[in-house]
């Protein structure tokens, strides 16, 4: 008994939620308010969404005695960020008929409709359900959208690498039907038209989660080398393709990553994770499960901010974490295989694929898709979406790429682009294009500060300087996040910003290119003005005495702006 009044408020939650029902249902009926109730604001995150408010009209509201004007923020899973252009079309239509009229594209791959009402959740997710996409397991206390940026139509491997993700996205997703029962369901029964895959009615056992699921969030990414443009090491889960002879023969796995940290409490860290060895490609299904598994048994239920797994690994040291991962696999692991990784960010413009159809990658600034008065991107996505023949393909870096383009539609497809001045933004200088920034003020409620509304701003002024000292094509990784729970991916920065108060930013320097090293602290409290007067002097000499081929994150931990960050027990020393 003593240990169940140490188990933190949300396992208590999920433990009496009857398989993540709770009492959504009667929330949703409830038409006095816009919000549902508290438990269930805990238990709908599993089913994809995020009871928000708009922050900019809170005292307004208040004034007014109005309660908060709720709305919820669905993610849509996209297992290898591939989706049709039908359902590209349907997300579209929903965002305008019953959201805020975006499509926002996330660094996991997902896609978030923003400002749904209580009232049209169900018929949202109906919606998108009915072109064979779901939000289950968008959120919560499981594994979320499994990441691979590499473009299947590339080569035989990077088919095989999506073909896996897809696997480990169907084998992890909860099997409870409460998804199914609460959006799903019309008064008269199931609805006609439900995605088969999403509605396979099965049994309810959870053999892999239990009934309480997971500690907390679990995150897996794929990637083929050079590219690291899923951000492996930031992953619970990294894959690391290994081929031989032109076939996928396994992957090195690494475990352990996580950025997310609190203020204030320095026993909370970002940390990359740790290279465990290589398992062949038939194991590799085995071995997932069972980190996963490791993650469910020892992980943290009573602090919540202790509970990822990058502090069950440094609690029980990783040798400890290997044995046991062996001892579940019924295997030893291989030795690690070598790799090599060049760049974590995406790489722009046209390329051609092995069958001879055409790609074109796009830069879409904070992954946000919207038309503004001078800028029609939303309608230049549609355009091309109903002519378009390929699919489409979202990636961790908030881009896009426009796929499998077929030799007749690539001329149609490239004026389209042009007329809607979407290929110029692919002339915009290196750090804008290796720019993240994810959404935080009005709508997220943990956020500090700006990020997606202000970054596109403050790269402006950054502009200025790398055009005086001729570094505007210079690649330098920027990332802003409103909070430092790190949905940007902030500590994988060359230079990043936290927001600490409005206005307020914590500035990060020296993380790694390829993504393979952490940031540290450079300054704290810093307003628009500090920025620009640290950062002139620092990109100055950059520009005047860097090596050739160095990079800038290299370039201040040589020059002695910053330490490295040598691992995640490192990052506050």
């Amino acid at each position: 008994m003593s240990d169940e009044k140490k188990l933190s408020e949300v396992e208590h939650i999920k433990s009496k939620s009857n398989l993540l029902r709770g009492t959504l249902e009667e929330s949703l009926a409830d038409e006095i308010t816009g919000a549902i109730a508290a438990d269930d604001t805990q238990l709908i995150k599993f089913h994809g969404s995020y009871q928000q408010h708009h922050r900019d009209l809170e005292s307004e509201r208040k004034r007014q005695k109005l309660e908060p004007l709720y709305s919820f923020m669905i993610r849509i899973r996209v297992p290898g960020g591939v989706l049709s252009t039908a359902q590209w079309l349907r997300l579209d239509e929903l965002a305008e008929q019953y959201g805020s009229g975006t499509l926002k594209i996330t660094t996991r791959q997902a896609i978030q409709l923003h400002g749904i009402l209580k009232k049209d959740l169900k018929t949202t997710i109906q919606g998108f359900n009915q072109v064979l996409m779901d939000s289950f397991a968008g959120c919560g206390d499981v594994n979320r959208n499994v990441m691979c940026n590499p473009n299947p139509a590339q080569s035989r491997i990077h088919a095989q690498a999506h073909e896996d993700a897809a696997i480990i996205s169907a084998h992890l997703t909860p099997k409870t039907n409460a998804y199914h029962e609460i959006w799903l369901k019309s008064q008269d029964g199931i609805e006609e038209n439900i995605n088969v895959l999403a509605s396979d009615i099965q049994d309810e056992d959870e053999p892999i989660y239990g009934k309480t699921y997971l500690p907390r969030k679990f995150k897996i990414a794929i990637a083929i080398p050079p590219y690291n443009d899923t951000d492996i090491f930031s992953n619970d889960i990294g894959l690391i393709a290994i081929e031989k002879n032109g076939a996928l023969i396994g992957y090195n796995i690494a475990a352990g990553g996580g950025l997310g940290m609190t203020f204030g409490m320095p026993e909370t860290y970002p940390r990359l994770a740790s290279m465990l060895g290589f398992v062949p490609r038939q194991n590799m299904l085995k071995a997932v499960e069972s980190i996963v598994t490791i993650q469910r048994d020892w992980g943290n239920r009573e602090n919540r901010k202790l509970s990822r797994m990058k502090y069950t690994i440094d609690r029980v040291g990783l040798e400890v974490f290997k044995e046991e991962l062996e001892k579940r696999m019924d295997f030893a692991l291989q030795p690690v295989a070598p790799y090599l990784f060049t760049r974590s960010g995406d790489v722009y413009g046209w390329s051609q694929n092995v069958d001879g159809t055409h790609n074109v990658l796009l830069f879409i600034e904070g992954g946000r898709v919207k038309d503004s008065d001078s800028y029609l991107l939303k309608t230049a996505l549609r355009k091309i979406a109903e002519v378009h023949d390929g699919d489409f393909l979202v990636t961790g870096n908030q881009n896009l790429m426009i796929r499998s383009i077929s030799e007749k539609n690539k001329l149609i497809i490239q004026l389209l682009l042009e007329h809607y001045k979407v290929l110029p933004e692919l002339n915009k200088t290196g750090l804008r294009l290796n720019s993240i920034a994810c959404v935080a003020l009005p709508t997220c409620s943990l956020a500090f500060a700006e990020a997606e509304r202000y970054l596109p701003n403050l790269i402006d002024k950054i502009d200025s300087i790398l055009h005086e000292n001729g570094l505007e094509k210079e690649e330098i990784l920027i990332r802003m996040t409103g909070c430092p729970n790190a949905c940007g991916r902030p500590y994988l920065g060359e230079i990043a910003f936290v927001g600490k108060a409005p206005g307020y930013y914590n500035m990060y320097l020296g993380a790694a290119f390829n993504g393979e090293r952490l940031n540290k602290l450079y300054k704290e409290m810093l307003n628009e003005e500090a920025i620009l007067n640290e950062l002139r002097p620092i990109i100055t000499r950059y520009a005047q005495e860097r090596f050739r081929g160095e990079r800038f994150g290299d370039f201040v931990i040589r020059k002695g702006y910053v330490k490295t960050t040598t691992h995640g027990l490192n990052f506050h020393a």
